[in-house]
């Protein structure tokens, strides 16, 4: 045994989390054992052990998991009886959580942690066990080439469901309301539950994303699946509990804030709100890093329009290469102050001569219907038809 090992940690000690381990597991080894893999009677996999010492019954989905992976299960005996079976399990935990988990590290997610615990195993490639000559990955690449190749299409472990959504736009799952867009009231939709996220589909179209709640009677609300029905009932917005949510995630930012603040005070609480949830809608076409540069050039200028900030968001995002559809605007980019909105009709009210507002001068010139004149007295050779008065008269 090479004594390779596969780490990673889950919010839940679900079905799904138990099956995505495995999936991860096989694709960082790339392949599958094709001996047995021991358990131990986790009900994830065992529902009922029987009087024999190796006779269970197994959960309906884990059957159907490892058929689709082609593995046997082999499981130990309950209790001390058994606890030989499953040592070098027991020691390769203790060791990789003292060596990696001790203090216990700080991160923002989960991801982030997998992502350290995933280098950290590929750290311990270069360990040697014991008094072993080789490393733990040399002697892994001697194993691998006796694993069962994986299998061509991907096993879902995510557990499937059908809600219905409620008057306020939630579904229940697992004790947790999550968010969908407003449109879908009162319809059913399918759930992809897994470990870590879950998924809300119409059809075949991913409608919502939320991170898994492991708390009971969670609310978890995105505020944008709100927006369409907060624009007709603006008053509405300030006590939402998809705001409070927002803020503590650091989507809506103070610069939203200042945004809004300035929005009402200039136009009245309902249109100075109903102007930041169009701002808000932006967020669902541009990256929240552009709406962002948007809302602070509007700011700091004084502007109080949406319509402002979509051309500041859509020219921060022109900057960095996010879109085609502002080429255009890419001359105004060597000559544009940083944070400054533009004003075309300064620009047409101006001479020519000055650059105002931070344009180039209009050096065309004027417009000329010289050559419009023209047709007007042009004749046709052999045309009987008189030719049409300059000034005055009617057209015969």
């Amino acid at each position: 045994m090479s004594g390779k090992a596969v780490h990673r940690v889950y919010a839940t000690q679900s079905q799904e989390a138990f099956l995505e381990g495995h999936l991860t597991a096989f694709d960082v080894l790339g392949g599958i054992p094709t001996g047995h893999i021991r358990y131990d009677n986790l009900k994830s996999a065992v529902t009922r052990v029987l009087f024999g010492d190796r006779d269970r019954v197994e959960n309906e989905r884990w059957v159907l998991f490892r058929s689709h992976e082609n593995f046997e299960a082999f499981y130990c005996i309950p209790g001390v009886a058994g606890a030989h079976e499953k040592g070098g399990v027991e020691g390769e935990g203790g060791r990789f959580r003292r060596n990696h988990l001790v203090p216990v590290p700080k991160v923002a997610s989960l991801a982030e942690l997998n992502a350290r615990l995933a280098q950290a195993d590929r750290d311990d490639d270069h360990r040697r066990i014991g008094n072993r000559i080789r490393t733990i990955g040399e002697d892994f690449a001697v194993e691998q080439t006796l694993l069962r190749p994986l299998p061509t299409e991907r096993f879902e472990p995510g557990l499937t469901l059908t809600p219905r959504v409620d008057r306020h736009a939630r579904i229940m799952v697992r004790n947790t309301q999550y968010s969908v867009p407003a449109r879908f009231i009162g319809r059913r939709v399918r759930v992809r539950l897994r470990s870590n996220e879950l998924f809300v589909l119409d059809g075949n179209t991913v409608i919502a994303h939320h991170p898994r709640s492991i708390r009971k009677g969670a609310q978890v609300l995105d505020l944008d699946h709100y927006l369409e029905v907060l624009k007709v009932k603006p008053g509405a917005l300030p006590g939402a509990t998809a705001l409070v949510q927002a803020r503590a995630a650091g989507t809506f930012t103070p610069v939203h804030e200042a945004f809004w603040a300035a929005a009402r005070t200039a136009h009245g609480d309902a249109a100075g709100t109903r102007e930041l949830i169009d701002v808000l809608l932006l967020h669902r076409h541009l990256r929240h890093a552009d709406v962002v540069a948007g809302l602070t050039a509007a700011v700091k200028t004084g502007s109080t329009s949406a319509d402002v900030v979509a051309v500041e968001a859509r020219l921060a995002a022109h900057h960095h290469d996010t879109t085609d559809a502002d080429v255009s605007l890419a001359a105004l980019a060597p000559v544009r102050e940083p944070g400054r909105v533009l004003s075309l009709t300064a620009r047409r009210l101006t001479d020519p001569a000055a650059v105002i507002a931070g344009l180039p001068p209009d050096s065309r010139p004027l417009p000329s219907l010289v050559g419009y004149d023209e047709l007007l007295t042009r004749r046709t050779s052999g045309d009987p038809r008189p030719a049409i008065p300059t000034t005055g008269g009617t057209v015969p």
